[in-house]
């Protein structure tokens, strides 16, 4: 006997056309249903997965469901088998068997108990090396796949122009073309060429995040529209273009007044018309109930549900709220059409079935524990974190020298693996459930916002109290900067240990012993530090605004304290903050920026200190001097960078402390001639050089290249990353750095909201950094006013040449 199959089950047939099928099968209810979300422990009793609350929960099917890893201790392999027991139970209980996609966070590493920890996203663009971004992104995939989640929050696309935001350690920092590199890069590492294999990538938030006003964290943007899309929108559209982004999320911000989770002209004029993003557009948290208690756009929850869906939101996150049944009060009554609830389930329908969701919607329990954090894994964390440090002074005390006895290792972030994460790593994360008991009421006061939306928090056993499933700090392996040189320093080197000062606070108490066991050693190596994580403890971090970008609490003096005996001093800045350095640069004979690291931060920090490594990071931030700066970014439009017209403050240079780009390496690296060639506004630019290693150590240099558009219709950038390229010389070493700059890449958008190259000169300039240009070269593009559409942009392309020597 033959047994016919719904075409919508067969795959063989093309997904357009199983989805059509699908669609024409499905209630309205069911439909609506796959624009909802479930969190994961809605679907848990005392020792599992609960038949009984699935069926309340998801009798009818759901779209997403949140957070299997992150809002549980569960381990890969338990994971692995909860999953399957909600995929089996959508597959096998449900009318048409339509399993969900399980979301999970992934900045710096899989947000799951036991998954490797790398750096936060800040230190990742620190490396200016996508190629290393990609492959931190394949771990993520990889391990995401062994338990079943399949939709990735992230990669985090804001452009970070304010650094008291404190979001922005979650970010590739303030320039669009790096933030684009590291994007495209990550998204890619995540996908796959073949998305069968491969996880959802999330570019959020869309759009201008990274720029609220004052820094306050959902607080509105003011950006023009020539702004929003020359700088704001160019990692969107370059993931989208070069990579295929398949899922985008709204920033919680209004834009000139307009909310972005209720926006047409933002979620479709801008993204589906504009950048041809063809994915699914998926809610910030809560961000449609916002746009009534928030924005006040709406005035109910209907309202809100039917902005949002018109819009151009397809899937409501973390739980279905708005579009549950408000949305169908809103179809009922004729606001919402049905056409857009079938446009808006089709795009979900559509990619569950590319991902190959339908023919395999469980995993090997048994193999999943496989995949986390393995010796490979923990080595690629090592390098990823070494890459990511960047050597902002050096007077010559580093790298250390042989003849070094005692060292003494000093300060907060010297010895506390929980200063290594980030925000969105686990568990520090977590924190806001597993230890909430000093947030108002509990953790109840935050129960529209987060905390017992995340499930954990009121989730109960048998005996009435706080299940198994709660998350804890469960760390993996994190090796801390004493303990990394301890290691590094071996057993002939003495090494003594002070905390002298909490991360925040007023107590001076141990600053005194701190100072004593530095003046009594050959060198002193200071860990200053913040706190990344949500809960009010935190210094930096998701809602973890400032004002003042000082280090925190009586760091800044432990740090003079420690100087004061004469001891030459390394300062280590451990913090996801952007701070202004000056007083501890001032008092320091080796500064260096690391941005949290993750697991293996300590390892890398020795190695980078005791020559074992040459530090290669780079700033993907500019640092300024004082807050008052603020904003201060590499590339303003011409007249940004200096004040009329004496050209500084009356109190400080208008220049940041140390520029994007800035990092020193242990040799001398020298740049020859640019050479570069051009044609017209429809050609690509060339522009070559060689760079050559005249120091007696190895090093990497990150050549940057900038373009400025000399004469424009609109104010353009003084000068504007174009090309970049990590180049690594062996003592002697010459190589040749040829970049190709496509013309679509010096477009702009004229006064007729036009993107065009202006025929005219145009100045290429290659250097260290923003500020530290080596070379030089103008040329003239000739030829008429020529349009390149975004969508169409081509990116930079670079060939490193292999070695050749130098005369001696």
């Amino acid at each position: 006997m033959t047994t016919t199959v719904e075409p919508y089950r067969d795959s063989e047939l093309p997904v357009e056309q199983r989805v059509a099928d699908l669609l024409a099968r499905m209630s309205l209810e069911e439909k609506v249903a796959q624009l909802g979300c479930v969190w994961i422990t809605s679907l848990l009793g005392p020792s599992g997965f609960d038949a009984d609350k699935a069926r309340t929960a998801v009798e009818i099917g759901i779209g997403e469901v949140t957070r299997v890893s992150g809002a549980t201790a569960l381990l890969p392999g338990e994971t692995a088998a909860l999953v399957n027991d909600v995929q089996r139970f959508l597959v096998q209980h449900t009318r048409l068997g339509i399993p969900a996609l399980v979301h999970e966070e992934g900045t710096g590493g899989f947000s799951a108990r036991g998954a490797t920890v790398f750096p936060q996203a800040l230190g990742l663009a620190a490396t200016f090396d996508p190629e290393l971004v990609q492959d931190v992104a394949s771990v993520i995939r990889e391990q995401m796949l062994a338990v079943g989640a399949r939709h990735c929050l992230a990669p985090v696309l804001d452009v970070a122009r304010d650094p008291r935001w404190g979001r922005v350690e979650e970010t590739y920092g303030e320039d669009p073309f790096l933030a684009s590199a590291m994007g495209v890069a990550f998204v890619s590492g995540l996908q796959t060429d073949d998305i069968r294999v491969g996880v959802l990538a999330t570019g959020k938030h869309f759009l201008g995040h990274g720029m609220p006003e004052g820094g306050k964290n959902h607080a509105p943007v003011q950006l023009g529209a020539r702004e929003l899309r020359d700088v704001y929108a160019e990692p969107f559209a370059a993931a989208i273009r070069d990579a295929g982004l398949a899922s985008v999320m709204n920033s919680y911000s209004s834009v000139d007044g307009l909310a972005c989770a209720g926006s047409p002209s933002i979620l479709t004029g801008m993204l589906r018309d504009e950048l041809r993003f063809d994915g699914i557009v998926v809610a910030d948290y809560f961000a449609v109930a916002l746009l009534v208690t928030h924005h006040h756009v709406a005035a109910d929850k209907r309202e809100a549900a039917t902005r949002a869906l018109l819009a151009g939101l397809d899937v409501e996150l973390p739980q279905t709220d708005c579009f549950g049944g408000p949305l169908l009060s809103a179809i009922a009554v004729g606001e919402i059409p049905h056409g857009a609830i079938d446009a808006a389930v089709r795009r979900v329908l559509t990619v569950k079935m590319r991902l190959g969701l339908f023919e395999h919607p469980y995993v090997d329990e048994e193999k999943a524990a496989s995949v986390f954090d393995t010796s490979g894994q923990r080595d690629l964390a090592r390098r990823a974190a070494a890459e990511s440090i960047v050597l902002l002074t050096n007077d010559g005390v580093l790298p250390l020298r042989s003849g070094v006895r005692r060292v003494a290792v000093i300060g907060p972030g010297a010895d506390d693996r929980r200063l290594l994460q980030g925000d969105y790593h686990y568990p520090a994360h977590q924190e806001i459930v597993y230890e909430r008991h000093d947030l108002p009421g509990g953790g109840e006061a935050l129960s529209s916002t987060f905390a017992d939306a995340s499930g954990t928090a009121f989730l109960p056993s048998a005996d009435g109290s706080e299940g198994s499933f709660q998350p804890g700090p469960y760390f993996t392996a994190h090796v801390t900067p004493l303990a990394g040189l301890v290691e590094a320093l071996g057993p002939t080197v003495e090494v003594v240990h002070a905390t002298g000062c909490a991360v925040t606070g007023t107590d001076r108490s141990g600053i005194d012993e701190a100072a004593r066991l530095a003046s009594s050693a050959d060198i002193a190596v200071l860990v200053v530090a913040g706190r990344s994580g949500l809960r009010p403890s935190a210094t930096v971090g998701e809602a973890r605004d400032a004002t003042d970008l000082a280090l925190t609490g009586v760091q800044v003096e432990l740090a003079r304290r420690v100087a004061a005996t004469g001891t030459p001093l390394v300062t280590v800045v451990l913090s996801g903050r952007v701070h202004s350095l000056a007083e501890v640069a001032a008092c320091s004979n080796a500064l260096l920026q690391v941005f949290p690291p993750g697991e293996e931060g300590g390892s890398a920090l020795a190695s980078v200190l005791v020559g074992e490594t040459e530090p290669s990071g780079r700033l993907p931030v500019s640092l300024p001097r004082n807050v008052g700066q603020v904003p201060v970014y590499a590339g303003p439009r011409a007249g940004g960078s200096s004040a009329m017209f004496y050209g500084d403050y009356t109190d400080s240079a208008t220049s940041p402390l140390f520029s994007f780009g800035h990092g020193l390496t242990y040799t001398t690296i020298d740049y020859g001639t640019l050479q570069v060639s051009a044609s017209d506004t429809s050609s690509p630019v060339t522009c070559v050089l060689e760079v050559t290693n005249h120091g007696e150590r190895s090093g990497v240099e990150v050549v940057q290249l900038y373009m400025t558009d000399l004469v424009a219709s609109v104010a353009r950038p003084e000068r504007q990353l174009v090309g970049f390229a990590r180049v690594r010389l062996e003592p002697g070493d010459r190589r040749q750095v040829s970049f190709v700059v496509d013309s679509s890449r010096l477009a702009f958008y004229d006064e007729a909201m036009r993107r065009v190259t202006e025929p005219g000169e145009f100045r290429f300039a290659a250097g260290a950094s923003y500020a530290e240009i080596r070379t030089e070269a103008t040329v003239e593009l000739s030829g008429e006013t020529t349009e390149h559409p975004v969508h169409l942009c081509v990116a930079t392309s670079v060939e490193i040449g292999a070695p050749a020597g130098i005369a001696r």
